[in-house]
């Protein structure tokens, strides 16, 4: 499996319910908080065209926004 990135911020609660997500499902992922690292914000821009967060990029796949259903079909989780 690909690896997953997370691009989020430390105040934003669907990035919070995001990590949640993925902890509870023991997945591994990358958190990059995009008020902290100029670079990462830069890619969240690049990647997305936006500074909207939470993001999650695992391969070619990318969601953008809390969407609890498409985050447990790309990580096929229940």
């Amino acid at each position: 499996m690909p690896r997953l990135k997370l691009y989020s911020t430390p105040t934003c609660p669907w990035c919070a319910k995001i990590r949640e997500l993925l902890k509870s499902n023991k997945i591994s992922f990358t958190d990059f908080d995009v008020t902290a690292s100029q670079k990462a914000a830069r890619e969240l821009r690049d990647i997305s065209g936006q500074m909207a967060v939470p993001m999650i990029l695992m391969g070619k796949e990318r969601i953008v926004g809390y969407d609890e259903d498409a985050l447990k079909k790309l990580l096929r989780i229940k």
